[in-house]
């Protein structure tokens, strides 16, 4: 997992892997505020950017995920919101199995669950061995706008 702000970017770009650091200049360009909810083409299937609008949700109702094909920037252009980030490799067995249709997975609950807090202009990148839980409420719920830009490993 990695955990930056965009306003950072031109300090990170130099420790970050080439397929990331295009899916954060995507998002840095980029009017998110604008953009339509829905998918973007960055390069295909390779990346891609889905813009999502939501009310964040008790960590009761949001359901930890994992992926195996895709790495996934989550990006918060407007809101805040926790995201929950554990170790896929101490889950317990799957609760859903989506991976060959949609390329992602759910967990009843996961041990050792750390909370991050993304605010406006942070975004942490969850690779397929973190397990992760994004869209719960950090106090009361509110309005999110995000970008979660796809890259496929």
């Amino acid at each position: 997992m990695i955990y930056g702000s965009i306003e950072n970017l031109s300090l990170d770009e130099a420790n970050l892997p080439a397929n990331i650091l295009e899916g954060l200049r995507f998002i840095a360009k980029s009017d998110v505020m604008s953009l339509p909810l829905g998918r973007h083409e960055i390069d295909g299937d390779r990346i891609f950017a889905l813009v999502q609008e939501y009310e964040s949700k008790s960590l009761e109702d949001a359901r930890p995920e994992a992926h195996k094909r895709y790495l996934d920037i989550q990006y918060v252009a407007k809101g805040k919101e926790l995201i929950g980030i554990a170790q896929l490799a101490k889950a317990p067995a799957m609760s859903e199995d989506l991976l060959a249709e949609k390329d992602v997975c759910f967990f009843a609950s996961v041990p050792d669950e750390s909370m991050l807090c993304l605010s406006e202009g942070s975004y942490a990148v969850v690779y397929p061995w973190d397990v992760h839980r994004p869209g719960c409420a950090a106090g009361e719920p509110t309005l999110v706008r995000k970008v979660v830009v796809k890259i496929a490993l």
